[in-house]
């Protein structure tokens, strides 16, 4: 089930973990690339050729792409549902399983509750984006008593 983005009335994101992933992602790739660029450049008893630069070049931007992982959590809450996308996935709750938002003393991040003590993590909303947090959780928290079934 797919749905316009119009249709979400709260979508929130990381903001410190995204700007700090896309910082080691482009330093990765610089690191690399330079390092792949003076591998030929002293004589160390190791001959490396084109095909070890653009590899090593190449590892660097495989590894800033797994970085980049981390720019992708999303959390976006309309009538219809929970949109949660964490790092390798996307899950849809219905309004119908929603039990509550907390967030755990010690958590990374805030956490849906569902029935018979299951949660789905939320990595949307971060302890370390602090008054954004708290923003992004009174928000969901004033939808979901609007939207949620008493």
């Amino acid at each position: 089930m797919t749905t316009p983005e119009s249709e979400w009335t709260l979508v929130a994101t990381p903001r410190k973990s995204r700007r700090y992933a896309i910082g080691v992602a482009v330093l990765l790739v610089v690191v690399h690339v330079t390092f792949a660029i003076l591998l030929r450049g002293d004589s160390t008893g190791v001959y490396f050729r084109l095909a070890d630069q653009l590899a090593f070049a190449g590892i660097g931007c495989l590894l800033a792409a797994a970085v980049l992982l981390l720019t992708r959590p999303r959390l976006r809450v309309g009538p219809n549902g929970i949109a949660v996308r964490n790092v390798l996935g996307e899950r849809i709750v219905d309004w119908d399983l929603y039990e509550g938002l907390s967030f755990p003393d010690g958590a990374a991040w805030a956490r849906i509750e569902l029935p018979d003590d299951e949660y789905l993590a939320v990595m949307a909303i971060q302890s370390n984006d602090r008054e954004y947090a708290v923003d992004a959780v009174d928000r969901f928290r004033a939808l979901a008593s609007e939207y949620a079934p008493s």
